[in-house]
């Protein structure tokens, strides 16, 4: 009798592992599958899915070095290109917690130095969600500030320029401090000093693979894409932003509002909403929240569902030259991840 009820007791705890096990095998395997695949692009990078802080799932695939076939490992380090603004955007609402500047403010206030009468008008909000107009310093804006959305470097390469000003800090010093208290250990700001483990990127034609040899990285890019990181650091940073650690409730939802409509691939053929720098989408009854990144042979995705408090991280050291493919695989991996959770 007492081994029956023991038996029963360790059935009825083995059970529902074992059914979560097999109710996640088919997400696995899709995963797997879409990595494994090399038509009509191959993917060649790192894949985390993270739920609660903790690690589901995570694989790398693919090579950090072509010729040599060396592999890539689970924490090797990549740009995350436009990612990095999210990451300026929060150094930006820190500073504005302090009252070191306002988001309403024109940008002339912080950076006297720019001569366009659109300096008078353009604020660090209109700067935070691409609804700026600026194409070039010294030219006219495109459109009047907020009325229409182009998404680019510019903006946050001045939002950078005015973290400096008002702080009286670097970009890399401001972001450093952010990092550590963070722990996230494996993220720094790019310098052809000090690169640590990063690895190179590629160009893929046809899934013939040319190394990125000259990186456009430099100093006064950092704050718009020059942010190196992993799978598993980012998804500290997701657990951070979206759980409301690096932001008072006001700025928190000044970022996750959508302030503008932006259209990407990725989330399907219509509008989303758009914050500071961060999409906010619906799609197959969830809300989410996602950000991207392309250039320099790099591709990035990170995702985050608030419901299931559950990260999608994809971070891959190759971008084809087509641009049909361009962050074919993310959206692909993307969808099957979405599909998991909406039909739960």
């Amino acid at each position: 009798m007492i081994f029956k009820t023991f038996f029963l007791s360790v059935i009825s705890v083995l059970c529902p592992m074992i059914i979560n096990a097999q109710s996640a095998d088919p997400y696995i395997k899709k995963i797997d599958s879409i990595a494994a695949a090399s038509s009509p692009v191959s993917f060649n990078g790192v894949i985390l899915i993270s739920q609660g802080g903790k690690t589901k799932y995570i694989k790398a695939n693919g090579y950090k070095d072509f010729e040599h076939k060396i592999p890539l490992k689970v924490n090797d380090q990549f740009e995350i290109m436009s990612n990095s603004k999210q990451i300026t955007a929060v150094l930006i609402l820190q500073e504005a917690e302090k009252g070191n500047l306002d988001l309403q403010t024109p940008v002339r206030n912080y950076l006297p130095e720019l001569t366009q009468p659109w300096a008078d008008t353009v604020t660090i909000h209109y700067l935070l969600n691409h609804t700026h107009g600026i194409t070039d310093l010294k030219k006219p804006l495109l459109f009047k500030p907020g009325s229409d959305f182009k998404y680019g470097n510019l903006s946050y390469i001045l939002l950078g320029k005015i973290l400096q000003n008002t702080s009286g800090k670097s970009f890399s010093e401001l972001a450093g401090n952010l990092f550590k208290k963070l722990k996230m250990e494996r993220t720094f700001c790019y310098s052809k000093q000090n690169n640590q483990a990063l690895v190179c990127g590629f160009m893929n034609n046809e899934n013939h693979f040319t190394k990125v040899e000259d990186s456009f990285l430099d100093d006064s890019i950092l704050s718009a894409a020059g942010i190196i990181s992993t799978a598993e650091d980012l998804a500290k940073w997701n657990q951070a932003l979206y759980k409301g650690k690096l932001l008072s409730p006001r700025f928190q939802k000044a970022m996750l509002t959508a302030s503008a409509q932006s259209q990407h691939n990725v989330f399907g053929k219509d509008k989303t909403g758009f914050g500071y720098n961060v999409r906010i989408i619906k799609e197959k009854g969830l809300d989410y929240f996602g950000v991207t990144g392309l250039g320099d042979g790099f591709t990035c995705l990170n995702v985050y569902f608030p419901t299931v408090d559950t990260s999608l991280i994809i971070l891959e050291n190759q971008m084809p030259e087509n641009r049909e493919y361009w962050s074919y695989k993310e959206a692909a991996i993307k969808n099957v991840v979405l599909e998991s959770i909406a039909g739960k």
